[in-house]
């Protein structure tokens, strides 16, 4: 598929069980941040654009830590920069807001601040989320071998479950159901998964995991034509959920139900790389010694692109 390939990064999010924009804290030996390295693989791997979907709120401080210094790194190698904005009023038809709302309407609906600002393939990840390298190029692979007349043909980054779990709380992960060619047949959010003192995985109180489990990390690649769904069906949420006020049109939860419907396809692409997440703030010494390890291994440099 022809266009732009662009890697957009859910960085909206209020970070609340962490506390604080999680999304900004220093975890690399040069005082990178998550981003910094998830940029940076996304680029080796082809990408030429990012679009950083944030809340207006963060603005000067993203700027100011993340993104003026992108755009000077990034702008020699022909990468854009470009930023959507998430905002509560933000909705289609002639749907008011609640007055009582302050809660973000998910993920879902933060893709819907990029409508009409792509004109190709994209993949999307969360900000505080590190995914290693071989994901990208494998979404961006499976992507651009499709033919620019491919619509609902999504791919989504299959982890395995024992490479996700922290070691100080329960985690929620989506489980993926697939077929005998990894297609994906659907998506179990499970909740409260927590990591045994033998290593291996189960629900709080319930029933064991197995660690190789393939589960998605929220790695998401699309057509264009994923944003005129989700507006369709962000109406249709809308005209039953608007006045709840912690209801969330989540992403996962759209294509679990495009794929039930049988409207789009979605490819399961394992990789075996670790992630790295901080849900808590105790997982940051684990995050920023595995950056030490991967600098000291050579897999990163200190600085990334000096």
């Amino acid at each position: 598929m022809s266009g732009s390939m662009t890697l957009m990064i859910l960085a909206a999010g209020i970070g609340s069980r962490f506390g604080g924009v999680k999304q900004l804290k220093p975890v690399g030996p040069a005082g990178e941040i998550i981003m910094d390295y998830s940029v940076y693989d996304a680029v080796r791997a082809g990408f030429d654009r990012i679009l950083f979907i944030i809340r207006r709120e963060i603005e000067a401080d993203f700027r100011a830590i993340i993104g003026d210094r992108l755009e000077a790194v990034c702008g020699p190698l022909g990468v854009r920069i470009d930023y959507a904005y998430q905002e509560l009023t933000d909705l289609p038809g002639d749907y008011p807001c609640p007055p009582e709302r302050t809660r973000p309407w998910g993920t879902g609906h933060a893709l819907l601040a990029c409508r009409g600002m792509v004109d190709g393939p994209f993949v999307v990840i969360n900000a505080d989320d590190y995914y290693g390298k071989a994901a990208f190029s494998r979404l961006r692979d499976w992507l651009r071998a499709l033919p620019d007349t491919s619509a609902g043909q999504y791919c989504v980054a299959g982890f395995r479950l024992g490479n996700t779990l922290s070691d100080f709380g329960g985690v929620t992960r989506g489980i993926c159901r697939v077929d005998e060619h990894d297609r994906l047949r659907r998506i179990e959010e499970t909740r409260n998964i927590i990591r045994t003192p033998e290593g291996g995985a189960r629900v709080r109180d319930g029933q064991a995991l197995d660690t190789d489990s393939c589960v998605s990390m929220n790695m998401w690649g699309f057509t264009p034509d994923l944003l005129e769904t989700l507006e369709e069906r962000f109406c249709r949420f809308l005209a039953v959920r608007r006045e709840e006020p912690g209801a969330e049109f989540l992403l996962p939860e759209v294509v679990d139900q495009l794929l039930a419907e049988g409207l789009v396809t979605v490819q399961v692409l394992p990789t075996s790389d670790q992630w790295f997440g901080m849900t808590y703030q105790e997982d940051v010494p684990k995050v920023v010694s595995a950056f030490q390890a991967m600098t000291a291994q050579g897999i990163y440099r200190p600085g990334l692109y000096k």
